[in-house]
């Protein structure tokens, strides 16, 4: 039975689908994702499942070599390490930047409180504000190209977590009392301290979710 898509533009629409089902899980590397069963699942044209694939392709969710179909793509923890460095550099930047004008986005207080208030709810659930956190951050300043490039690394962070679920790397008391010591420093205006505590907050998650990584591509 062909999936329902709502019509907003048909090809950001069944990117959307199948970028959520990579990230939930649905979509393993084990599995082809090709333009016939795209337009087929989607009742799209198979250029329309051609081009949602390479936009997932472009993203770093999919990959595929020369006459190969699409897979999902498997990070290994050289790869995890690269997105959170590159994280670092961005959201560094990006707190001195708020922190110059003690700017405390409403967003990033929300997604912290539901945070706290999900404890327990699993590590993938876990993801979801925490990701909103760091993304609100980025929004705030404003600048479209910035959100866009870092919205790609926070797919390929929860693209690495769907392999790791299972292991509660996360800790949501630690993790929310990390942002709120961000958002103290923000709204003291302290630029260095909130750029500080962000390299160690972001350090920890990287080393923990690199190591999963490792070990699970070795039991795999």
């Amino acid at each position: 039975m062909a999936r329902h898509i709502a019509t907003k533009s048909v090809v950001d629409a069944v990117t959307d689908d199948v970028r959520g089902r990579i990230l939930s899980g649905e979509l393993t590397a084990d599995t082809a994702v090709t333009e016939l069963e795209i337009a087929t699942a989607y009742n799209v044209a198979r250029p329309t499942a051609k081009a949602a694939i390479e936009k997932l392709v472009a993203e770093s969710l999919l990959v595929r070599g020369a006459h190969k179909s699409a897979r999902v793509a498997t990070l290994g923890p050289d790869s995890v390490r690269d997105i959170y460095l590159a994280r670092a550099y961005l959201e560094s930047e990006i707190l001195r930047r708020l922190a110059a004008s003690r700017t405390v986005p409403q967003e990033a207080v929300r997604a912290n409180a539901e945070l706290l208030a999900m404890a327990g709810a699993g590590d993938l659930a876990l993801v979801e504000p925490d990701m909103r956190f760091h993304t609100a951050l980025v929004d705030a300043v404003g600048n479209e190209r910035t959100t866009r490039m870092y919205r790609s690394l926070v797919s390929e962070v929860r693209l690495c977590m769907t392999r790791v679920q299972s292991l509660h790397l996360l800790d949501s008391a630690a993790i929310h009392g990390e942002h709120e010591q961000i958002l103290r420093y923000l709204a003291a205006g302290d630029a260095d301290a909130a750029a500080a505590t962000l390299d160690t907050h972001l350090a920890t998650a990287r080393e923990r979710l690199a190591a999963a990584v490792d070990g699970a591509g070795n039991n795999g």
